[in-house]
């Protein structure tokens, strides 16, 4: 599909090798928006969908999107968008960008860190842990993550349980869903939300979010309400 459409933006996938999946579009409307959030960065933006997502929920924001792939794609879909004024993207390594701090910091990042790499190497550097180690996003994010700030990330259950671990004592979790399929499926995907360690309270809010019903194509009401603001069959 070379063109994905929402609500208020189109995204347009003709180059990249990664497509709008359900990941994203589940970060990018699960994530809590503060109004105080003014500068908000998205970490392997690729298209460019979850800072579109982002500057469609957060008028006063300035949203910045970084990928070591070509983000070309992804600044032709922020012209495209009713927000071009107020999104921007840079094509480099998160290790090596550097910025003022931000309020609000998302990423959907590669995960696969034991698999076998895909033989399509776009794919491979969006998928793998290769060029952005789980270590090095941590990094990177209690580098950029302003005091008070938050950072909000989507792994599947086994690598969000190994990325906890490799942030503790910087990085604490404050708010985690556990993202199920269906009603007879084991959680399959954990949206994680986190602050710098000592920032956080004390009791962590968990939540549950079923997709489907299990009849197909028919989809929970509460994923309905989740994502009725961009997608154009809600």
């Amino acid at each position: 599909m070379s063109e994905f459409r929402f609500k208020q933006f189109t995204i347009r996938q003709h180059r990249t090798p990664m497509k709008v999946g359900t990941d994203g579009v589940l970060l990018g409307a699960w994530v809590e928006v503060r109004p105080s959030d003014r500068r908000i960065l998205d970490i392997g933006t690729g298209t460019g969908v979850i800072a579109l997502m982002l500057a469609q929920r957060a008028p006063e924001a300035q949203i910045t999107g970084v990928d070591v792939v070509d983000v070309a794609e992804a600044c032709e879909n922020a012209e495209q968008s009713p927000w071009a004024t107020r999104v921007s993207f840079a094509q480099q390594p998160i290790q090596q960008f550097t910025a003022e701090p931000f309020d609000l910091i998302v990423s959907n990042p590669p995960f696969f860190v034991e698999a076998l790499t895909c033989p399509d190497p776009g794919r491979s550097l969006a998928r793998h842990a290769v060029e952005l180690p789980f270590e090095e996003l941590r990094d990177a994010v209690v580098r950029l993550l302003a005091p008070m700030g938050r950072f909000a990330l989507v792994l599947p259950t086994q690598e969000a349980a190994r990325f906890v671990a490799l942030c503790e004592g910087k990085l604490a979790v404050i708010r985690r869903c556990e993202v199920r399929t269906t009603p007879r499926h084991p959680a399959k995907r954990v949206l994680l939300e986190m602050m710098h360690t000592g920032e956080q309270s004390t009791t962590i809010a968990t939540e549950t979010l079923t997709i489907g019903t299990g009849v197909s194509e028919v989809f929970t009401e509460e994923y309905r309400l989740l994502t009725h603001d961009f997608y154009l069959k809600f």
